[in-house]
């Protein structure tokens, strides 16, 4: 009798954000693959439509990010106490664990413990980041049967037997790419600046105040992946007088971004180099697909996808001033922008559902019938 395909999946902080919105692209591909799925997670993010299916077993495991960062180590450590049983309880030689981001590590001790291959789907780049990743990206490397990358870039600041890693690019989703309305004529006209950023430091958030505030001519608009009292305190911390900047309206987290891609006519990525490194730019296929240009930091994954003068620009936080006239450069040209739009249209394509959802099929089957 042939054994069912499962999959137990671990992700420690599910929200809008672009790690579990890939685990829901995978996870839904391996439903409508026969699989059956355990996954543990935290509550009140995209991971929860995943109930919808019969197929899929939903387990809470508490956790929050914290502006106090013991107090967010404690609630992690905490978080992967529980994982650790929760695993050996439900892995074990008949399962395949899918561990999404480095940091459910309790969940991939306990499941090697049990004897489960351990798969980890790894979206950071560990070693622009502090020494905790590092640690972690060490134990992924011991742990892990096979470890997904998410571009070219990031697969190479690893150190990891070359048949067991595997490159599949990031896409985006069917039912997010129909909501997408591509109108470079409508797009142009409206000179409407988006990114889609959170509170932390590297991801430039200030930066992107600091232009709208010197660019009044363009509507600006910032998606924070935070509540409303996050932002306020953020602000205050920064001595930012909203009110003193008419262009510019911030949002709180949304459940719904697309309404944004088509009401945008640019979309900005300011992740500082010196502070991180992105491995992939989902905010920026998500651009590309609705055929919004885009203007990405110089190096990372989100690098790979963009070429100068096609379907964006790269250019460097750092110098807020050529970010600047880069914008009034597009804005001020028709045909310009018209050609960028074109190229993001094109480079989006790349990015299918389909060929995200075959790669990551064909992989955990191969691995499946190695049990």
């Amino acid at each position: 009798m042939k054994r069912p395909k499962r999959i137990v999946a671990f992700h420690l902080f599910n929200d809008f954000s672009g790690s579990p919105k890939v685990l829901e692209m995978s996870l839904e591909a391996l439903v409508a693959d026969g699989y059956d799925v355990t996954l543990f997670t935290s509550e009140g993010g995209v991971l929860d439509s995943l109930t919808r299916h019969e197929s899929v077993h939903k387990h809470t495991i508490r956790y929050r990010f914290s502006s106090n960062p013991i107090v967010t180590v404690w609630r992690l450590l905490k978080s992967q106490t529980v994982s650790f049983f929760k695993a050996l309880k439900h892995c074990g030689s008949g399962t395949v664990t899918y561990i999404n981001t480095m940091l459910p590590f309790g969940a991939a001790i306990g499941a090697k413990m049990s004897g489960s291959r351990v798969v980890y789907h790894y979206h950071e780049n560990a070693f622009a980041k502090g020494r905790m990743y590092r640690l972690l990206a060490a134990l992924m490397t011991r742990i892990a049967d096979h470890v997904i990358c998410v571009s070219d870039f990031q697969a190479s600041h690893i150190t990891f037997p070359h048949e067991r890693l595997h490159v599949i690019p990031n896409a985006l989703s069917a039912s997010m790419a129909s909501l997408l309305n591509p109108d470079a004529s409508a797009a142009f006209v409206r000179k409407r600046i988006l990114m889609l950023s959170s509170l932390k430091s590297y991801k430039g958030t200030y930066e992107f105040i600091c232009l709208a505030s010197g660019l009044s001519d363009y509507h600006w608009e910032l998606i924070i992946n935070a509540t409303d009292d996050e932002i306020a305190r953020f602000l205050k911390q920064n001595h930012v007088d909203v009110s003193a900047i008419p262009q510019l309206k911030i949002f709180s987290r949304q459940t719904d971004v697309s309404p944004f891609y088509n009401n945008a006519s640019l979309v900005l990525s300011l992740t500082n180099p010196d502070l991180a490194i992105e491995t992939f730019g989902l905010t920026a296929v998500e651009a590309m697909t609705a055929g919004l240009p885009v203007i990405v930091p110089t190096v990372g994954g989100i690098a790979d996808i963009v070429v100068d003068g096609y379907n964006g620009y790269k250019l460097d936080v750092r110098n807020l001033s050529a970010i600047g006239d880069k914008i009034r450069e597009i804005f001020a040209d028709r045909e310009l922008y018209m050609r960028l739009s074109a190229g993001a249209l094109e480079k989006s394509r790349e990015f299918h559902p389909q060929v995200f959802s075959t790669a990551i099929c064909n992989l955990f089957n191969a691995i499946s019938s190695q049990q």
